[in-house]
């Protein structure tokens, strides 16, 4: 429920600076919304074109450690030879008051962490296919995060500009225009009341 607002040339004055802030406003609110979707329209091309990139090399990968499978027998111990990679780091940088994350994982040549007397190129082809798909994923992290993050701030950029746009602009046009009406009534009333007095000064004049 609106407040009553009496119709003075001061408030007349507030209300049309609030007018012109909220104006202003929703238009600051529909550029943010507008670069934030494009932004989230690149990051969403680059992350279907990611995960098809992702599955091939999962393919390969998996397909050659089939391969050294069948050639080597199972190979699952190799696993507990590769050590741990700790060398992801993740950071993150403003978009229009929107952080978004950078992953990176630190660029290490592929190194061969098994012995090579039992193995062989069909293992060391799966453990290079997994080492580039392990860097694929790191950003793919980062660009899945970020479309979330940036389908979040998109929502409340929509949400606080359609505020603006069909309650708060309204508004305020309503109470200008009321009290614009006001004062003008009270300006024409005041005329015809000096229109009469002076009449009746004219009159006791003669």
């Amino acid at each position: 429920m609106e407040q009553p607002i009496f119709p003075t040339k001061g408030n007349l004055i507030a209300t049309k600076k609030s007018l012109q802030l909220s104006s202003l406003g929703f238009e600051l609110l529909d550029r943010k919304r507008n670069i934030l979707v494009r932004e989230l329209m690149l990051k969403i091309d680059d992350a279907k074109r990611m995960k098809a990139e992702i599955a091939e090399t999962f393919e390969r990968a998996y397909k050659a450690l089939e391969e050294a499978n069948i050639t080597l027998g199972l190979v699952e111990d190799v696993a507990k030879g590769v050590p741990v990679d700790d060398g992801l780091s993740i950071g993150y940088k403003s978009v229009m008051g929107v952080e978004i994350p950078t992953v990176q994982l630190e660029e290490r040549p592929p190194v061969l962490c098994y012995g090579l007397t039992q193995t062989n190129s069909k293992l060391d082809a799966a453990y290079m296919c997994f080492h580039e798909a392990k860097r694929m994923s790191a950003k793919l992290a980062e660009v899945e995060n970020s479309v979330y993050r940036l389908a979040s701030a998109i929502s409340k950029t929509q949400k606080r500009a359609n505020a603006l746009q069909n309650i708060v602009i309204p508004r305020f046009s309503r109470t200008l225009k009321f009290i614009s009406d006001a004062l003008e009534e009270k300006e024409r009333e005041e005329f015809s009341r000096m229109k009469v007095i002076k009449k009746q000064k004219e009159a006791h004049s003669e």
